[in-house]
């Protein structure tokens, strides 16, 4: 019976690591949908803006206090997990602080009162997340698309990080040997006397009881994140290493229109060929996107990271005068449905089964896609590098190669492109008439 807890112990790791791996393999399949893109070059470019901006925090005070409050959380969050180790040695092995007794009391109280200190800045920081987003009724916390589930999300990990940092707080508040050696207890010393009126027994049983929820805590948290926004802790780091290295504003080609015009250009070709016996006619490559699987892995990417700051939404100038856009939704909507497509083959055996749905149209509208100035502003906002344009753009080819949907004016202006080699409705021969009026 002496080893009843240690085999509960390992139940619970082992039920909870597998099902953030089971999560993990469905992440990766589902962003394995979109098409293939190279991302291998420049790699020590590429190392650099993942330390920088993943790791650094660089975009992150781009907004000082937002910034400031996030590095807070973010580094707690962090180093204070390092104790966990200690926690699932013991809770395997049976003993208590084994790491004290390793690495020596002066260390030790070293690392648990940095533990303890940045316990209690992370507790601030997220009590000051809460006001600002249920309280001081800031303008990019209030779109149309964090009601509900967003906003409820955003809560929901606040409140997870306020009980994990005070389990901890009390679980070294009670642990009387602990206390009783004065050493890395900054934080703790001034709980533990509220503890003063219980019996030993019952402040063990505290203590034993904040042990287990915090781990407990911990293994929820991380296979929430699957769930939540909050991906972004692990996803950022692959995000910014594979982000687009490519100048802003410049756009890539369409293979599948070089294609075709290497076609068109091939004196020998012929177009109405038909296939070779015992071949299949090749499909067309749509051009283009109008669903998740026609956008590529990076992309897909690009959805599962995104953090719903609203950074992007907010210094979007289609969004300040009051169009339909916002490059927060965009991502929001891309990541539902390609959720939606995941459960999809997860209830056919692996297998998408057409649902008559897609992303254009039934989540995202033309009308957001065509408010879009392409003016890489959420690009550049972005504290993990996303890239909303990108999914914009591409759905917009789509309405013009494909459905030849593109606005009246934009239809005007392509005629008049081809007709009078310029965007202005009037002949070549016309354009210096300006320069003979008086």
């Amino acid at each position: 019976m002496q080893y009843l807890p240690n085999i509960l112990f390992a139940i619970i790791l082992a039920v909870g690591i597998g099902f953030f791996v089971m999560n993990v393999r469905k992440l990766s399949r589902n962003i394995k949908l979109g098409k293939d893109v190279d991302r291998t070059d420049n790699k020590s470019e590429r190392l650099k803006n993942m330390l920088m901006i993943a790791i650094g925090q660089s975009k992150m005070v781009k907004r000082p206090l937002s910034g400031l409050l996030h590095i807070v959380v973010y580094i707690g969050f962090i180093i204070i997990n390092i104790e966990v180790l200690e926690i699932i040695i013991d809770g395997l092995l049976g003993t208590h602080r084994v790491f004290q007794g390793i690495i020596g009391d002066g260390f030790y109280a070293f690392l648990i009162g940095t533990f303890e200190i940045l316990a209690a800045l992370v507790f601030v920081a997220v009590i000051i997340f809460w006001l600002r987003r249920n309280v001081a009724n800031i303008k990019r916390f209030l779109n149309r698309e964090l009601k509900g589930w967003p906003k409820n999300d955003a809560n929901y990990i606040i409140y997870f990080e306020i009980v994990l940092m005070s389990l901890f707080i009390v679980m070294n508040a009670t642990d009387v040997p602990f206390q009783q050696a004065g050493i890395g207890n900054p934080i703790s010393q001034f709980v533990a006397p509220l503890f003063d009126g219980f019996t030993p027994e019952t402040i063990h049983t505290v203590e034993r009881t904040a042990w287990w929820l915090h781990i407990g805590g911990i293994l929820i948290f991380l296979n929430y994140l699957y769930y939540s926004k909050h991906l972004h802790i692990l996803l950022a780091f692959p995000n910014t290493y594979f982000a687009n290295l490519k100048p802003k504003g410049q756009f890539n080609n369409l293979e599948s229109v070089t294609n075709e015009v290497k076609l068109m250009m091939d004196p020998d070709a012929d177009p109405y060929a038909m296939p070779a016996e015992g071949e299949e006619e090749a499909v067309p490559e749509k051009f283009g996107a109008s669903d998740v699987a026609d956008l590529s892995w990076v992309q897909l990417l690009n959805a599962y990271t995104c953090t719903e700051c609203g950074r992007c939404t907010s210094a979007c100038p289609a969004n300040l005068t009051g169009k339909k856009l916002s490059p927060r939704k965009i991502m929001m909507d891309t990541r539902d449905r390609l959720e939606e497509v995941g459960r999809n083959i997860d209830a056919n055996k692996g297998t998408f089964v057409d649902d008559g749905k897609q992303l254009l149209n039934d989540y995202i509208l033309e009308e957001e896609l065509w408010a879009c100035t392409s003016c890489n502003a959420c690009v550049e906002e972005c504290p993990v590098n996303i890239d909303p344009l990108s999914i914009i753009m591409d759905m917009r080819r789509y309405l013009v190669m494909e459905k030849s949907a593109a606005p009246q004016e934009l239809n005007m202006m392509m005629t008049n492109i081809e007709n009078n080699g310029a965007p202005w409705a009037y002949n070549q021969q016309d354009r210096l008439n300006w320069a003979n009026e008086e």
